[in-house]
């Protein structure tokens, strides 16, 4: 009869299970406190080496995690055990799990209470018992409704003209001025503009084009600068533009040499239309250095002399272009053609025709020559006449349509001309002629004249001879 002996077994039957002396397996999980049975199965040699190596492992592994739980920035107070929980508390409840976010001091020192006792941080009500002040609404706050604040004005910043961009911005609003004459616009204009200290430069700016200009701009200019002041300039910021233009004029006569005497002319007129104090002259007396400076506020003191009694000195420019009366303008061209028929200076003639600035009224100068020829006696006059009108004519003085206007309006006016010449018809037609040969009017506008009706012969038997 066989004898029943305990033995050990020599190996596992299962990875990380071990049979002991009951017979009965235990499940050894890694990382447990069984250090004794374990110790105990390697004192007996029952290892292989992968499974030695596999405990090595997990005793290494279980170091590691007592480490970091030894100096987790959590555990200030309480002690945490070996499987990561806090002693006594429950593992399922959040107080009882670690929190890496909270607001506990990570130095291991203070009582846990929040910063500045709740006061700052980002998205907090501050510190208790803390009284706030009305605040204005900030328009950028995501917050922020327009309709619940009522009524919100809206001011428009103007950035102040650098003085660079200040003749950049001025000279186009000058010329344009020069085009339509109306000083409202202008004044408009430079309220939108934030000048500055530098608002006195507008006039002194406007009088240099003006300098380079023709007469009719500078008589704009003097009422551009009567109509600002008061409204956007003073009388002390046209005095300190004045006297920056008296220290220019060296470099103004490099373009204008008539700089001197068109600057007093303007000191005149703008004395007279209170734009300057009256004293302003009295002030250079003894003062001044610059002859060219001189020369300017000698002639502005010459024209207040003669001009003591008149309240403005309106013709001190002339009256040039549209803005004159038609009576006016056909008194100077009246002026000019008489002037022409005593000296016979065709350059002269040109030269007032040009200043009187009104290209679109020079059919008046043809039809008041034309009238002048019909008047006249002799022939005389038709020849200077013709000579004038054609140096008008090849210098692109008088236009095509003009020339045809101002005949067309003798051809209209012919039968009641008549009344007052009875030999206008004949003088008229040998005129004409005498214009198509030398090439002053075109063929169409000699066809165009009108002819006294049948033509007289000097006899039925004369071979058709027109009688002269």
């Amino acid at each position: 009869m066989a004898t029943e002996v305990d033995t050990w077994p020599t190996a596992p039957k299962a990875d990380g299970m071990l049979l002991y002396d009951d017979g009965q397996a235990e499940a050894v999980r890694p990382g447990s406190d069984d250090d004794d049975a374990l110790n105990e199965a390697e004192m007996n040699g029952n290892w292989t080496p992968q499974e030695k190596a596999l405990h090595e492992a997990r005793i290494k592994a279980k170091a590691k995690r007592r480490q970091r739980k030894s100096s987790s920035r959590n555990s200030t107070s309480d002690s945490i055990s070996e499987s990561g929980d806090l002693a006594g508390g429950d593992p399922h409840s959040p107080k009882g799990k670690v929190l890496t976010n909270d607001r506990k001091s990570r130095m291991g020192k203070g009582r846990g209470l929040p910063k500045k006792g709740g006061a700052g941080g980002k998205g907090v009500w501050g510190a208790a018992g803390m009284v706030y002040e009305d605040e204005e609404p900030d328009a950028r706050d995501p917050n922020y409704d327009e309709v619940a604040q009522g009524d919100t004005v809206y001011a428009t910043v103007v950035p102040e003209v650098d003085e660079k961009e200040l003749e950049k911005m001025v000279n186009p609003i000058v010329q344009e001025y020069f085009e339509h004459g109306d000083t409202k616009e202008v004044r408009l204009l430079l309220k939108g503009l934030n000048l500055g200290l530098h608002k006195y430069e507008f006039s002194s700016l406007a009088v240099s084009l003006a300098l380079e200009g023709k007469a009719s701009h500078r008589e704009l200019t003097s009422r551009l600068l009567s109509d600002l002041t008061g409204k956007v300039l003073s009388e002390k910021d046209m005095a300190r533009a004045f006297d920056k233009m008296l220290k220019e004029l060296p470099d103004l006569i490099l373009d204008t040499p008539e700089a001197p005497q068109m600057l007093g002319q303007f000191i005149a007129r703008a004395i007279a239309d209170h734009v300057l104090p009256m004293n302003f002259l009295d002030c250079y007396k003894g003062k001044v250095n610059c002859d060219h400076a001189r020369v300017a506020l000698d002639r502005a003191a010459v024209l207040l002399t003669m001009k003591r009694e008149m309240i403005r000195l309106d013709n001190v420019w002339g009256v040039g272009g549209g803005l004159r009366p038609v009576k006016h303008l056909v008194k100077e061209m009246n002026l000019l053609l008489k002037e022409y028929l005593i000296s016979g200076d065709v350059s002269e003639a040109e030269h007032c025709l040009r200043d009187l600035e009104v290209p679109h009224f020079h059919h008046e100068l043809v039809y008041e020559a034309v009238v002048m020829v019909l008047e006249s006696k002799g022939d005389t006059a038709s020849h200077m006449m013709i000579k004038l009108l054609q140096s008008f004519w090849k210098t692109g003085l008088i236009t095509v349509d003009q020339m045809n206007r101002g005949f067309q309006r003798i051809y209209d006016e012919l039968p009641e001309i008549s009344l007052d010449v009875p030999h206008a018809q004949s003088i008229m037609e040998t005129f004409v002629d005498l214009c198509y040969e030398e090439s002053v009017i075109t063929k169409q506008l000699r066809d165009a004249c009108p002819s006294r009706g049948r033509k007289r012969f000097v006899s039925e038997g004369d071979g058709g001879v027109i009688k002269n």
